[in-house]
């Protein structure tokens, strides 16, 4: 495949409600698209770093000064392209920064799927034409109002609720959503935010019989959630720690989580998504896709890498009218009676730009010709 051209374009969306989890509180998305030009197509990858370094080290700023410094200049030295799993070679000196990595090699994968005519979903061996969607919620001010709330998204048709937790809002909230719902299931997401000091704490919500606990500790640990693991029986899900295939590989190896939560911008693109889903399914570690408050862009991604065989558990792969007013591409993506969401079986991702959207949230863009 030969590249033509590659075009980034800085974004910018608001949100329809502020989202706050452990380490922020967000109202606006600043995100950045990157446009493969290449065989008479555009492939469309997503960078999903937010705007502070709060998640990991990445911002959507310097997210812009790798793609632009480095992977761009990398991809060009490298040459026609016969594969994107190549991609992750290329970029191999540039350590971490995986969601600029991701934006790049996404936009490969959709472009060469787009030349071959084939769904990116069936390309990567999916194996599903709908993914099961979950609804994740940030942190409410008091156990009442996030009742409230996860009624409103229950009434919607959702299955699994996901709610994000820190010290001091987190036992009475789960308590709270239990005494309501009784036994509708639910997991918990605590970005980092507690330490071993809090063991008993975990010992304690055990009896709310949750799906998972996400990444309990610190953001790149994986010897703590072992010793954590070992005296909860509530199943840890690790999201931070895993960056590669070798992180989870090596968490397996130590029994520090019996579920990953694999995020494509997380581990930087689509070709180590599928090593790291296949050393889970290997090695009977159920794996679920994740978000980062997605636009149209990394949601059409995750579906696709959703339709491969070990994904099992409900993805936060909510529908276009969860997060934003109005999204960029069509089809809209919408949650059926079964909570789920259809995969499209166009070529590439399997959405269209809708051009006056995609250029009203564009505030800048480069062009770097081949």
């Amino acid at each position: 495949m030969k590249i033509d051209k590659i075009v980034l374009r800085k974004m910018k969306m608001a949100l329809k409600t502020p989202f706050t989890t452990s380490f922020a509180t967000q109202t606006e998305k600043h995100f950045s698209i990157a446009e493969i030009h290449a065989g008479g197509q555009i492939g469309y990858g997503d960078c999903s770093a937010i705007s502070l370094p709060f998640y990991n080290e990445e911002t959507n700023v310097t997210a812009w000064h790798i793609m632009r410094d480095f992977l761009i200049p990398m991809i060009k030295q490298a040459g026609d392209i016969k594969h994107p799993s190549q991609v992750r070679d290329i970029f191999a000196p540039v350590k971490r920064n995986n969601c600029a990595k991701a934006a790049i090699e996404g936009g490969i994968w959709d472009a060469y799927a787009k030349i071959k005519g084939v769904p990116l979903h069936q390309l990567l061996g999916g194996v599903r034409d709908k993914v099961e969607a979950g609804v994740s919620i940030g942190i409410q001010e008091t156990p009442d109002k996030l009742v409230s709330v996860v009624d409103n998204f229950l009434n919607e048709g959702y299955k699994r609720i996901k709610i994000k937790i820190k010290p001091g809002k987190d036992y009475d909230y789960i308590a709270a959503l239990r005494q309501e719902f009784g036994d509708i299931t639910l997991m918990v997401d605590a970005n980092s935010a507690y330490t071993l000091d809090d063991i008993d704490f975990f010992k304690r919500i055990d009896k709310f019989n949750l799906l998972m606990i996400e990444q309990p500790l610190a953001h790149d640990d994986i010897i703590d959630h072992r010793k954590l693991q070992a005296v909860v029986n509530t199943p840890i899900c690790l999201d931070e720690s895993i960056a590669s295939v070798e992180d989870a590989r090596k968490a397996i190896e130590l029994g520090s989580a019996k579920i990953i939560n694999i995020k494509v911008a997380r581990v930087g693109g689509i070709t180590e998504t599928k090593l790291i889903h296949d050393y889970c399914q290997a090695h009977n570690i159920p794996v679920w896709c994740g978000g980062m408050l997605d636009t149209a862009v990394g949601k059409a991604h995750n579906i696709a890498v959703s339709t491969l065989p070990n994904f099992v558990y409900a993805h936060d792969i909510p529908p276009s009218s969860r997060y934003w007013h109005e999204d960029f591409m069509l089809p809209f993506v919408e949650l059926d009676s079964d909570s789920c969401v259809a995969v499209p079986n166009k070529p590439g991702i399997g959405f269209d730009i809708t051009p006056e959207l995609y250029d009203k949230y564009c505030y800048g863009q480069e062009t770097f010709l081949f």
